[in-house]
């Protein structure tokens, strides 16, 4: 299936999408212009498609250069979109390309992970033309806290919505049907670690057991400790756990959870992989200064001193690095979200004072009540 086939099938699965981008559409945005650092596959493509068609200048750039699918940014560009991302780009082309999106001056900033604001923010002379951002990530929002924002930024991570549905139930599901694709091997009996019980580590250690493991949670924040608890995890120390774990999951959106002192403490024939924002969660660097070998698309063989460990993706964003992400009709609701916040952002983002606010609840409302009517309605 060709790139313009799968995309048709993507509209066909995606109605409620396709609902609030026509009222995108009709509302008109002749003449703005939107940088949106998202990553850059299909699903992406009606978002960005419907805010273009509405009249808008977009330009795009990559959150994870380990998501990008060329296909997806030549169909961009010949839109008539800015687009500055391609797969394998390095990191100094993926700096340069915050920097060339801020430089064009956009009044509005959609991202995941907020590359853009938070360079903004730490560089005033670029975020002189920004009036407002919306946040998709958790990631993000803890890079924001603490900054001096000279803008305001819309925080709909925390939607009920998108938090409670796409966060833990779909990136623990495709997280695991990706393993069994990826590895080849299955989690009866493993001893899975999940280390961060956020909603994206709660929905990782569910459908670890479900799948047969044994979940065991590595958290520090008490409340989530309990949390595991009463979800039938066993929580244990990092230090504790790793020796005996079959499969490590990161899951924290925070750089270098696992490092050099970790990785001797792994049992032989673990699983590494991370889901959450950060590419940076395992130290990769550390762990590729032993002998490394690929054995598997996305398999790599790690010897470390007395045994071998196996680093999926890379450590990139497993779920989408590796596979597919959300299926289809499930990031429905997340994309119609999105687009609905950016409606709300471009209409009432000036009117926010600088600094993080959440995600008026109406809009989520209205999404909700728009996949409500058409449940009903039936096929």
């Amino acid at each position: 299936m060709g790139f313009p086939e799968e995309l048709e099938y993507l509209r066909q699965q995606t109605p409620l999408t396709e609902q609030v981008a026509q009222s995108v559409r009709a509302r008109g945005l002749d003449g703005l212009r939107v940088a949106f650092s998202v990553h850059l596959d299909i699903k992406t493509v009606p978002v960005l498609e419907a805010v273009q068609d509405a009249g808008a200048q977009i330009l795009v750039v990559t959150c994870n250069p380990a998501t990008v699918r060329d296909e997806v940014c030549d169909y961009l560009r010949a839109r008539g979109a800015g687009v500055r991302a391609w797969a394998g780009m390095s990191d100094r082309d993926w700096e340069d390309s915050f920097r060339w999106a801020l430089e064009q001056g956009p009044p509005y900033l959609c991202e995941m992970g907020a590359e853009l604001a938070t360079r903004a923010a730490r560089q005033p002379s670029l975020a002189g033309a920004v009036r407002a951002a919306m946040e998709a990530t958790g990631t993000g929002i803890q890079r924001l806290r603490g900054l001096n924002l000279t803008f305001p930024v819309l925080d709909w991570n925390a939607l009920s919505l998108k938090e409670g549905l796409h966060n833990r139930y779909l990136v623990g599901l495709v997280t695991w049907t990706t393993f069994l694709e990826v590895a080849r091997v299955t989690l009866y009996g493993k001893r899975v670690l999940v280390v961060g019980y956020g909603p994206v580590g709660q929905g990782v250690a569910e459908y670890a057991r479900l799948l047969g493991a044994v979940p065991v949670v590595a958290e520090l924040a008490p409340d989530r400790q309990l949390l595991a608890c009463h979800a039938g995890c066993e929580v244990a120390s990092l230090e504790d756990a790793l020796p005996t774990a079959h499969v490590v999951v990161t899951a924290t959106g925070r750089e270098r959870v696992l490092r050099e002192e970790h990785f001797h403490l792994l049992r032989d024939g673990a699983f590494l992989l991370n889901v959450g924002h950060s590419n940076r969660e395992l130290d990769t660097d550390a762990l590729r200064r032993h002998p490394t070998r690929r054995l598997r698309t996305h398999v790599e063989e790690v010897r470390l001193p007395g045994r071998r460990v196996y680093l999926l993706a890379g450590g990139a964003m497993f779920n989408l690095a590796a596979g597919p992400g959300d299926p289809y009709d499930a990031f429905d609701l997340t994309s119609a979200l999105m687009l609905a916040g950016l409606d709300h952002l471009f209409q009432h983002g000036h009117r926010y004072p600088p600094g993080l606010h959440p995600m008026p609840r109406e809009v989520e409302l209205k999404v909700a009540s728009l996949a409500a009517r058409m449940a009903r309605a039936g096929p």
